[in-house]
């Protein structure tokens, strides 16, 4: 078992440095979407978050767009009233916006699949494929898990020579489900996390970071809920020691970030923690 884990381990790592050779990978651009979001109400959503790409775009590039947990909604438990498949206009508009722009670009929204509300994380690549998360830890503190079904499995994209791991909100709190076991180069959670319990959110960034040795972004809202719930975004990229690289401020803003792979790379080889972590399966 232990010869298997570590060819296995070896496999990953040799194929991991061909993608960097070939992708001559030192960096990948960003773009963090910290939005107000309109209240259940998704196309105003999606014609507003039209209007903030447009804006920012025409005088950047990017390579990856994030936008935060239910964009198309707001953290709502009547997913009745927004809810699409995933041939309806939502997926879609990611699916322009990839392509318009050139850029993978991800974010949830309240999907209805074979009769089940998901919160689901939908990544679309420039080409217009589309991958899914849907979120693991419902937040039962607000009734979530009454409304809707966790997700099963964890989504691991390959992307640009890169190994991305996308997560949703309340994940963040679960160290385990975020473990890094895979090897990943990337850690993203999207959220809709109230400022009340913003000192966790900070934190638990931080932590996440730290422990995996990996690049970790949040991207969450701001603005007042029909909830009267406020969120002051707090939307940031940290770095693989915990540094916090780019914080934004408590307003809507649209902010571009660049990570250097051959940064963090570095800082594994020479504090390699990650190669006593423990090796486990999850089982669902």
């Amino acid at each position: 078992m232990v010869i298997t884990y570590f060819l296995r381990g070896r496999v990953r790592a040799i194929v991991h440095a061909l993608l960097v050779f070939l992708y001559d990978m030192k960096a990948l651009t960003i773009t963090l979407v910290q939005a107000d979001l309109r209240w259940e109400d998704p196309n105003a959503n999606r014609q507003h978050l039209t209007q903030l790409l447009a804006r920012h775009l025409s005088t950047t590039t990017t390579e990856l767009v994030l936008l935060p947990e239910m964009f198309t909604s707001g953290f709502t438990m009547q997913p009745g009233a927004v809810a699409e498949s995933m041939q309806g206009p939502t997926v879609a508009w990611l699916q322009e916006m990839a392509q318009q722009y050139q850029t993978a670009i991800a974010g949830s929204f309240v999907c209805m699949d074979q009769g089940q509300y998901f919160n689901r994380l939908a990544w679309v690549q420039p080409d217009a494929s589309v991958q899914t998360y849907d979120k693991r830890h419902l937040f039962s503190y607000a009734g979530e898990h009454e409304h809707y079904q966790a997700g099963q499995s964890q989504l691991l994209v390959e992307y640009r020579g890169w190994r991305i791991m996308p997560l949703i909100c309340y994940d963040l709190r679960f160290p385990a489900w975020s473990r890094n076991v895979q090897d990943y180069d990337l850690l993203i959670y999207v959220a809709n996390f109230p400022d009340k319990r913003g000192e966790a959110w900070r934190t638990l960034l931080r932590a996440r970071a730290i422990e995996n040795q990996v690049y970790t972004v949040g991207v969450n809202r701001v603005g007042t809920d029909a909830n009267a719930v406020y969120y002051a975004g707090d939307s940031c990229l940290i770095n693989y020691d915990g540094k916090v690289v780019e914080h934004l401020p408590p307003r809507e803003q649209v902010q571009t970030v660049t990570l250097d792979y051959t940064a963090q790379s570095t800082h594994r080889a020479r504090f390699a923690f990650l190669r006593d972590r423990d090796d486990f399966t999850w089982m669902v």
